[in-house]
Formats: structure tokens, C-alpha cells, sequence
């Protein structure tokens, strides 16, 4: 029992530390590109899938601590600590960033007006939209919006 806490928290912190360097490239090379208003706590905080992080956890805890053949866990450690990296690369981090959180060509409906563009940010309270009509970047409250 007690190797299997240790298991899991240590998965957790190795699954901890490759989604700080994750949401990080993604803020400072999608978030921070478009301008839009956002911490990264929130960021981070709210775009955490529990049941991935929970899976890696587990599985990376259990390599680390189980399995005796340390050449893979490092090789399996290390590769997804090189891939979590390389969202610091601009190209890579604003790839990712467009493919967890832009939402290309949809129209959106309040009570007076039609918005036709991109999706860049959904947030807690409002929704950072790029506007074809307009050609620039809007902010729109959640709670403006038809449902």
C-alpha cells in the first residue's frame, strides 16, 4: 500500500510539471499572440482534463516506481518532457493552442446582433471572437449571447 501512494504521487508530480511547461507555451505563444486577457492559473486551472491527468498519473507513477528497468522510465519521462517543451517553440505552442481552443467560421447570436468569425477563447465570463465583418478582435459576454 505504501509503494502505492508513493506510485501515485509521484505521478502526479511528474504529470504536474509537464502541464506547467504545456500551458505555458501555449500562454506565451497563443494566449499572449492574441492578446487576450488571462492568467495563467485560470488557464491552467480550467482547461485540466481530470481523467488525463489521472490516467498519466497513474501510468507514469507506475513506471517510475514499478517497473526496475530505469532506462525506460527515463526514456518515457524524458520524451514526454521533450514533447511538453516544445510548445515554448512559438510555431509548436500556437499549433496547440489553436487546436485545443480555436473554433474556426461559426457564427454566434446576441439579442441585436450576428457574429461571423473565429472563436479564439472561451473564458469563464466572456469569449475573445475574431469578426470577419469587423477584421478585429472582440470581446463578447457569455451572457449576452442566444443560446
Amino acid at each position: 500500500m505504501n509503494r502505492f501512494i508513493q506510485a501515485l504521487l509521484t505521478g502526479i508530480f511528474i504529470t504536474f510539471i509537464l502541464d506547467f511547461f504545456l500551458f505555458l507555451g501555449i500562454l506565451l505563444n497563443y494566449i499572449n499572440f492574441h492578446n487576450i486577457d488571462l492568467y495563467y492559473n485560470i488557464l491552467f486551472a480550467d482547461n485540466q482534463n481530470g481523467v488525463i491527468f489521472f490516467f498519466l498519473s497513474v501510468l507514469l507513477g507506475f513506471i517510475v516506481t514499478y517497473i526496475k528497468n530505469y532506462k525506460i522510465s527515463l526514456i518515457t519521462v524524458g520524451l514526454l518532457f521533450f514533447l511538453s517543451l516544445l510548445t515554448l517553440i512559438e510555431s509548436v505552442g500556437h499549433y496547440v493552442g489553436e487546436a485545443m481552443f480555436m473554433k474556426k467560421n461559426i457564427t454566434l447570436k446576441d439579442k441585436k446582433y450576428s457574429y461571423t468569425g473565429d472563436l479564439y477563447y472561451e473564458g469563464r465570463k466572456e469569449i475573445t471572437f475574431y469578426d470577419y465583418n469587423l477584421k478585429k478582435i472582440i470581446k463578447i459576454n457569455k451572457k449576452d449571447l442566444d443560446k
